[in-house]
């Protein structure tokens, strides 16, 4: 267990390495992270990935990174590579209807949470699992190391942040099909210009989280006036 290792919530890349070390030396280490949190339509998804020292040392010699520092094409390539792999990981979504029910951060940390769930039943047992960010993933019966920033330093959670956006962003590409006009291929859902000013226009669609859109919505209503 990691009761004897004091896991830090922040730290650099050097000693994030030195502490993953220790707990890769105990047993299983999963990571965690989401995607679509900040954004005005559409789901967030989470990913959970276990990685083999192996398909670590081969996705970090391809540059895989916290997915917001790596080109589309890249993640791209990083996806198909660790699917070639057989890395094993698993991702869940929340859609927008429920983050309005429950708000975003428990909506993202219950896709978390069933992400890893999943993945443990693959993996068996983990030691611990590293989550992206400042909180704490309620319910999960696995030790937690959160940490900020661990979507660029540990290689797991990388991966799954890589999982996530990959994931989320083709789902966008779908959905954009369905509800044209908001520009939904190209910001995938975040509040863009475009998006915004288009929201204000026709109104929200039915994967639009009213709960981040009533501002723009209001501001919108008292330009009218």
């Amino acid at each position: 267990m990691t009761d004897d290792i004091i896991l830090p919530p922040r730290c650099d890349h050097d000693e994030a390495i030195h502490f993953l070390r220790k707990l890769r030396e105990r047993g299983i280490v999963i990571g965690t992270d989401e995607a679509g949190r900040g954004a005005l339509a559409g789901p967030v998804v989470a990913s959970a990935v276990y990685l083999t020292q192996e398909q670590e040392e081969e996705l970090c010699a391809m540059g895989l990174r916290d997915s917001k520092r790596v080109t589309p094409v890249r993640r791209e390539k990083l996806f198909e590579a660790m699917k070639d792999m057989n890395v094993i990981y698993r991702a869940s979504m929340v859609s927008a209807e429920d983050i309005d029910a429950e708000n975003v951060l428990c909506a993202s940390l219950r896709a978390m949470r069933e992400s890893v769930s999943k993945v443990a039943k693959l993996t068996g047992k983990a030691e611990c699992v590293v989550v992206d960010g400042d909180e704490r993933i309620n319910g999960l019966d696995i030790p937690q190391w959160v940490l900020v920033k661990a979507d660029d330093l540990i290689p797991c959670v990388s991966a799954a942040s890589i999982v996530a956006k990959v994931l989320r962003d083709r789902l966008m590409m779908i959905l954009a099909k369905r509800y044209p006009n908001y520009g939904l291929e190209t910001n995938k859902g975040y509040p863009t210009p475009h998006h915004m000013e288009a929201v204000k226009r026709q109104g929200l669609s039915r994967i639009h989280r009213e709960t981040f859109c009533r501002k723009i919505l209001s501001n919108g209503k008292e330009e009218n006036l």
